[in-house]
């Protein structure tokens, strides 16, 4: 098996709050990423797809192809968004990048053109990341999350 991973970026803000929890619980819980208005990372993302190479071309997948899949499905939807409020897919989801990985490979999985999707690494920051591998994960979604938190236009 041959493993190929291609690293995409994006910069996006969010808010890490439960709308089950009172004030003081979420500032207990999140602490500074519970700021009312949000705070952003430049995330960094690793994807990486499994597979033997085609005798034709010897690509397990066209690192093109991915990119661009990369950037369709994932990367044009978060970048510099707010992930609570304008990414349909992350909607009533609390954004941390354990939620993200694995959303970001629901996104992705049955997408690919070939191989098999093995990882999502996924970096909020030099020090905090997340690795998913596909396993099955139930990721709760909340309806009351835009009670809690209407967007301020000014």
């Amino acid at each position: 098996m041959v493993y190929v991973t291609r690293k995409a970026h994006f910069s996006a803000s969010h808010r890490l709050f439960n709308p089950t929890f009172s004030n003081e619980q979420n500032e207990a819980t999140f602490d500074k990423c519970n700021n009312y208005f949000g705070h952003g990372h430049n995330y960094v993302l690793e994807v990486t797809v499994k597979g033997l190479p085609d005798p034709a071309t010897g690509y397990v997948i066209d690192l093109r192809k991915l990119r661009d899949l990369l950037d369709e499905v994932v990367i044009d939807k978060v970048d510099h968004k707010h992930l609570n409020f304008d990414v349909d897919f992350l909607r009533g989801v609390i954004p941390t990048v354990e939620n993200l990985a694995v959303l970001f490979w629901q996104q992705l999985e049955h997408r690919l053109p070939s191989g098999k999707l093995h990882a999502i690494k996924l970096f909020e920051s030099d020090q905090n990341f997340c690795e998913y591998y596909g396993e099955p994960v139930s990721i709760p979604r909340y309806a009351a999350v835009a009670e809690h938190h209407e967007r301020v236009v000014v």
